[in-house]
């Protein structure tokens, strides 16, 4: 490798947050390939509202763009960046937060600029395919190297960064977004196997997307395509569960407060002022909390949303708790009807593709608050998932401690609470009650894996409104089984194996939200929870520390107690961001009369996958006020129209 040139860094060019890139599979014009590249960041104009920028190798076989949010290096971080010596060209989106000790490493001298795309640049040029597992941060990448012919695509370890690829007769495309990629596709069509992933989880497993053609390289994995052949994607991390049975309960806090500390340090590093999102629960709360303890001085400011249809879609007052303690500046976006039947449909197009439930309406519509505010701003995402947050961990644990206890196994080992310790916390599932009638109408007492299949699948509370076939269970389980029984989790633990399904799954789904509903309004969001000495930490706490008598994110409550209002650490009732939709539509205003007008389409009474078209009065009477059945066919309804039937161009 050319380890002692220096780095090129063209002033005509500009730097992050969107990417695209095509590689041809033949002898293509310098001209198309730039016309290809422009027509992709064109549908990604939104990921970049600072800038953009191409470059085409002059052999045609190469062309890489950039669409520029700038957040790092305000003034020299452009992209696409170039090594001096001309064999390597990055483009890249995120933030890698140790650049600056990466920098170091490197040497310092001969940088050109003080941006971290050349810091990853120049760890590729000495480290090869080995330089993301020194890279801490969020980041997707792509570097072209001219003389082994060779692309390399990166991902961060979470997945928080997105990159997808398809592969045509044209050539290899790779984007920020699917829908930079729809142009590029002989036609589009909705994938099978990843519907079925849908209408089960309402999220897709793997490196499926709904959109057949289009894959997406898979979190911390890394690939090299050469021209004319597939990529080939590789695993270069992974979240160990080696519990630690060494240490006490003390040194397990610890550690965990000196690790959070350093990720919030870490996350605050930008050129331009960071601020929270607010939500009102325990982890965007302590998030913004610990990160207005590092910045004292000055202003903070907080995001909040809220329903105004009554009390039970409010949770501001929690926030406003939060920002009156800590001295935050809360900016609360108020949100109705009519925004929904305004936005529902930009929402539903910046998302890619349907996933993860309606949350991701009015986390749009307070990402637009925050634009009006700054352009960086901190989140929650990872807590439930990494600490146990999730009322479903309850209800699973529950019903095994009651196995137990007939059994008589409760301490063979499986089990980490009794069912008389249980008892306590069991107010928390106060408002889950129908959820765990549904859970033990069927299957109670069977094998760990099908309890927890039964508690996130979906597919069985649609009835007979999906067609015959158009949900393979039996290949959709076997792959939930796959993940739930990962070779890194160990057999003892259930709490260890839900979340990690959640973590593998769940979680890079609401990260899809996280990142395409900030960057539909040119906001770049971090999650301080998802860096990976924490995560790979949190992976050795027994379970017991952290899910004691089965108090939900047990650990992190009391370590953090202090840095909390009471109001918050003692809450029972979080209820993520729920979406009046049900009530909407019921009293028959202008969101009912949208929905009716989506479905009224012969297009959308004749999709394959449905027994007969949508009858709204119909799924309604039968579904409770945060049923997210409607939800899913409305959401998917709407995509195929913005990407199937009227394909972005």
């Amino acid at each position: 490798m050319c380890s002692n040139c220096c780095l090129a860094n063209e002033s005509s060019l500009i730097t992050m947050c969107g990417i695209f890139g095509a590689l041809g599979a033949g002898n293509r014009s310098v001209q198309s390939v730039t016309k290809d590249v422009h027509c992709g960041l064109d549908a990604i104009r939104h990921r970049g509202p600072d800038g953009r920028s191409i470059w085409v190798s002059d052999d045609g076989l190469v062309g890489l763009g950039h669409a520029r949010l700038a957040v790092i290096d305000l003034a020299t971080g452009d992209q696409p960046m170039h090594s001096a010596c001309g064999r390597w060209s990055i483009v890249y989106n995120g933030e890698v937060y140790n650049y600056l000790e990466l920098r170091q490493e490197l040497g310092g001298e001969g940088f050109r600029t003080t941006s971290d795309t050349e810091v990853i640049l120049r760890a590729y040029m000495r480290w090869g395919p080995g330089c993301v597992t020194r890279l801490r941060g969020m980041f997707a990448f792509a570097i072209w190297d001219s003389k082994e012919r060779k692309l390399f695509l990166a991902r961060d370890r979470f997945g928080i960064k997105p990159l997808y690829w398809a592969r045509t007769r044209a050539g290899f495309f790779f984007a920020s977004e699917m829908k930079a990629l729809r142009p590029f596709l002989d036609e589009g069509r909705v994938n099978k196997a990843a519907l079925s992933d849908y209408f089960s989880f309402q999220f897709c497993l793997g490196d499926k997307t709904l959109l057949d053609g289009v894959s997406q390289l898979p979190a911390a994995h890394h690939a090299l395509v050469a021209p004319g052949e597939a990529p080939r994607p590789q695993r270069y991390w992974e979240v160990q569960y080696d519990i630690d049975f060494d240490h006490s309960e003390k040194w397990f806090t610890e550690r965990l407060r000196a690790l959070l500390d350093d990720s919030i340090r870490m996350h605050l590093r930008a050129d331009v002022e960071v601020g929270s999102y607010v939500s009102g629960g325990i982890d965007s709360s302590l998030v913004a909390a610990l990160a207005r303890e590092q910045h004292p001085e000055g202003r903070f400011q907080g995001f909040n949303g809220r329903f105004t249809d009554g009390p039970e879609f409010d949770e501001s007052h929690y926030a406003r708790a939060l920002a009156d303690e800590r001295d935050l500046q809360l900016h609360v976006a108020d949100i109705g009807e009519q925004d929904f039947v305004d936005n529902i449909r930009q929402v539903i197009w910046h998302l890619d593709q349907p996933t993860a439930g309606p949350g991701s309406f009015p986390q749009y519509m307070v990402s637009k608050k925050v634009r009006e505010h700054v352009k960086v701003v901190l989140g929650g995402q990872g807590g439930d998932e990494i600490f146990g947050g999730y009322a479903r961990y309850l209800v699973a644990y529950f019903e095994q401690c009651i196995k137990g206890a007939i059994e008589g196994t409760l301490h063979n080992g499986n089990y980490v609470v009794t069912y008389e310790s249980i008892i306590p916390n069991l107010e928390s599932l106060r408002q889950y009650k129908p959820m765990i009638r549904e859970f033990w109408a069927e299957g109670l007492f069977e094998e760990r894996d099908r309890r927890y299949w039964r508690l996130v699948n979906r597919a069985n509370t649609f009835g007979d409104a999906l067609a015959p076939g158009s949900i393979d269970r039996d290949a959709t389980f076997a792959e939930f089984q796959q993940i739930f029984w990962g070779q890194n989790v160990g057999k003892e633990s259930y709490f260890d194996a839900m979340t990690h399904f959640d973590f593998k799954t769940l979680l890079p789904a609401l990260l899809q939200v996280e990142d395409r509903m900030a960057m539909a309004h040119g906001v770049e969001s971090r999650v301080p929870f998802l860096d990976h000495p924490l995560v790979e930490f949190a992976a050795t706490i027994p379970a017991d520390v952290k899910f004691q008598n089965g108090e939900l994110k047990r650990l992190l409550k009391h370590v953090f107690a202090a840095k909390l209002p009471a109001s918050i650490k003692e809450r029972k009732d979080k209820m993520g961001f729920p979406v009046p939709l049900t009530l909407w539509l019921r009293r028959k205003g202008p969101a009912a009369e949208f929905v009716r007008d989506v479905f009224s389409s012969r297009a959308a009474r004749e999709r394959s996958y449905l027994a007969r078209p949508v009858d709204l009065d119909h799924i309604l009477s039968g579904q409770s006020v945060y049923s997210r059945n409607l939800w899913a066919l409305l959401s998917l309804e709407l995509w195929q129209q913005a990407f199937l039937d009227d394909p972005v161009a």
